[in-house]
Formats: C-alpha cells, structure tokens, sequence
C-alpha cells in the first residue's frame, strides 16, 4: 500500500461541491440568485437549513483554512450582530418562502461562534427562529466550539433554543503539536467542556481531530487517538490536514521534514481507523467515524447520508442558506457566495444589497456529474450512463489493475481497499476538472 499511497498522492478536491469552487464560471447576478431560491422553494415538499458563518477568532490556528477574522476586541460582536439580522431582512424581502418551509437544520461555524457571548449569540438566532416554521420532528441544530472560549451560559443558551449537537475543535491533544499550529487546549479543558454538553443535554458531541499536522508521528498519535475514546464522543471527523500555504500563508512556517507525507501520513489514520473499530466506531463515508447509535451512522445504514459545504450530514434539505461574512449557499440548480472580505461584505450589507460575490448556475451536466458525484461519496458505488462506461474504464484503469475501484454491470463500486482513494476515484466524474490541459496547485493533496 505504500507505493500506492505514493502514486495517488496528488492535489484532489474534497468534493463538498460539484461544481468545486475554483471551476464555477457561470456566477449569478444576485437578481438571478433570488430567482433561482424562490424556483426552489415553489416545490411543495421544500425544506431548507440554516448556516451562520461567524467569523472571528482570538488567536490563529495556523492549521486553518477557513475564512476568519483575528482579533480581542469582543466590541465587534455587536456590529456583526447587525450585519447578520439585515442580511436576513434583505433575503426575507425577497424570499418570502423562508417564512413558511420547515427549517430542518441550523449550524453555526467559524471561526469560533463561542466567541461570542451567550447573549450575543442570542441575539442572533432567537429573532430569526422566532419567524421561521420549524419542524420539531426533524429539526437539528449543532455549534462548533473552542473549548477554551466556551463556558456553560453559552452552551445552557443554545440548548435552550433546541441545540443538541456539539462539536469539538480538538485536532491534536499533544502539547508538542499544538505548540505548532498555535492551538493550545489542555486536554482537561476539552474533557469538561464535553462532560458540560452531556449534563445539558446534549445528544450528539463530536470530536475534530487532524492527522499530517508537523511532528505527528504514530506514538504521539496514538495517545490522542486514546484520549479520544476515552470521552468517548459519538462522532468523529478525521480530517487530513489540508496544506494550501497559497492560501493560508502562515502554513509556510512549518518546515517540510516535519510533516508527514504519503504513506507516513495515511499510516496516521490508519492508526486511528484500527482503534476507533476496536472502540466500536463505524467508519462513515470518507474521514468520519460514528458509534452504532449515532445519527450519522443511522443515516449511513439508511442510505440518506448526505455531503455539502460543511462535510457530511445527516439530512439533505432543499436550500442550504449561509449568512455571514464568505457564507456559501445553495440551491438545486445554483451556488453563491458572499463576499469574502469583511470591509466589503459590511459596506455592501449595509447598503441594502445581499452581498453577492460569486457562484455557479448549474447547467444539466453539472447536476447530473453532482448527484453521481454526491452518490459515489456516501454509499462508495453509482450507476454510469451508457456514455460513460468506456471512459471510466480508460481513466479508471489505473485503480482498477490496483484493486481499488471495480467496474459493474450498473455502474463502478470502491473496493474496501480504495477508500483511502475516494478523492482520486471522484475525479473520473469531474469533468470541469479533466478539462483543464494544465492544472495549476488548487487543492491540497488527496491522501
């Protein structure tokens, strides 16, 4: 395996998209980005969710690939509050719908939404669920949190308006690495804000961690792995370590011979995957891990696991809609973004305007590459078209003489030996991307 952990380490998106981000070309006005919501929206059995980018941070993770805003100044939350209720108004004007489709799902992601206080974060959420139509049946709502900037006031708040899902930005429990990549956390930190959500309430807490972060190796690795199933969380993410210092430039600190690579790195994984199964966690899709009684893992065994901007999800709702600074939405048949910078996204706010900076109408080719794509990434097999099957057997072959994928009667299956190479394996359907006679370095590496 480590030759091939060799041979298929090559840049690979992540796949939460199909168009991915870096090929949508045909971006919407935000007149047609309306059009296209209330399209969606005109479906009798429409439902939708919720996401809330809020974007600041204290210190930076130098890990972190994520739109943040780094300061102390908790004074801006106040301001933020105001640019989030307006955006809100401004779609609620033109989307009137938003009022009376069941919200099945609210998420708040960052930065750190726990940066905010209990009754900022308050302030934010109770006007707008207060004029929404939520299903109580279906409803879910989580927030991501920093241990250290989370305390129970916060945490009672939201569960108050029915959170019951929490997760846990851990990455590395070794001081070692979290010296590194700026992210310091003691371990009792994380365990009394996990032994906090249980006794409030909360039926759902999970674990991030990262593997390839500098100076991991399989002992120092082991021991988070350990300390992990000690708590005892009924989810985890097991997230590669995206290095894109093109993006991010703080990741051009760290030096080359302390990150592990390829087979070194995949080994890391493998690691936790054998103790996490000795744990009783169930592998879910591509780097998540779920205890039997989980919602993940419910949704894996009930096929309705589903993929978007945020990574895996147990429901699928019609609109995904994002408010924030760099929020993304989506819609059946077109994706928006927000403006990225906040002095932009502010002013434009302020102004009256939804803050469009881009996205991508979706043709029929795109949605049809985007639901085999969204199949192969939660259930590992899809059905081909007739058309399909001679290219996915030239382009596939590589994989297929190495065991990883297999081509069927209906379609093409991943072994059990390719899932480290799903990323690979979803590139056959990424037609935007094969387009390209060169690729300039736009993901970060597959494995």
């Amino acid at each position: 395996m480590t030759d091939l952990f060799a041979k298929y380490d090559v840049p690979a998106p992540r796949y939460t998209s199909y168009p991915t981000v870096p090929f949508w070309t045909d971006s919407p006005t935000t007149d047609q980005w309306i059009e296209h919501l209330n399209k969606a929206f005109a479906a009798e059995e429409a439902t939708w969710s919720l996401y809330f980018h809020l974007p600041f941070c204290e210190s930076l993770c130098t890990f972190c690939a994520c739109n943040t805003v780094i300061t102390r100044d908790h004074g801006r939350e106040e301001n933020y509050i105001e640019l989030l209720s307006k955006e809100w108004n401004l779609y609620v004007e033109r989307v009137p719908e938003l009022r009376e489709r069941p919200l099945l799902g609210v998420h708040l992601g960052g930065g750190t939404p726990t940066f905010f206080s209990a009754q900022n974060l308050e302030r934010i959420l109770k006007p707008i669920l207060s004029q929404t139509r939520i299903d109580p049946d279906r409803f879910e709502a989580s927030v991501e949190v920093h241990p250290g900037h989370t305390n129970r006031e916060q945490l009672l708040m939201l569960r108050g308006l029915g959170f019951t899902r929490i997760s846990i930005g851990v990455q590395d429990f070794d001081p070692e690495v979290q010296r590194l990549v700026n992210r310091h956390q003691p371990y009792e930190v994380t365990r009394s804000v996990t032994e906090l959500a249980r006794e409030l309430g909360y039926t759902s807490v999970n674990y991030d961690l990262i593997y390839g972060l500098p100076r991991q190796n399989p002992d120092r690795f082991r021991q988070t792995v350990e300390k992990t199933i000690e708590l005892g969380p009924d989810r985890i993410a097991l997230y590669s370590f995206a290095k894109v210092p093109w993006i991010k430039p703080a990741q051009r600190s760290y030096k080359d011979e302390d990150l592990p690579v390829a087979g070194e790195k995949r080994a890391l994984y493998e690691l936790a995957r054998e103790l996490l199964a000795g744990a009783g966690y169930i592998e879910i899709g591509m780097d998540h891990f779920a205890l039997p009684h989980d919602g993940m893992a419910k949704a894996q065994r009930d096929a309705t696991l589903h993929r978007n901007f945020q990574g895996y999800t147990e429901t699928r709702t019609t609109v995904l809609l994002g408010l924030g600074v760099s929020a993304i939405s989506e819609a059946p048949t077109c994706f928006h973004q927000n403006e990225k910078a906040f002095p932009v996204y502010e002013r434009r706010v302020r102004q009256g305007e939804i803050p469009t900076l881009r996205g991508h109408l979706l043709n029929e080719e795109d949605r049809k590459l985007r639901e085999q794509i969204l199949q192969f990434m939660t259930r590992f097999q899809v059905a081909l078209e007739p058309e399909q099957s001679a290219d996915a057997g030239e382009f596939l072959r590589p994989m297929i003489e190495d065991g990883l994928v297999e081509l069927t009667a209906r379609g093409v299956r991943l072994t059990e030996r390719g899932t480290p190479f799903l990323r690979n394996a979803c590139m056959f359907f990424d037609q935007r991307l094969r387009s390209q006679e060169q690729r300039p370095q736009l993901f970060s590496q597959a494995l």
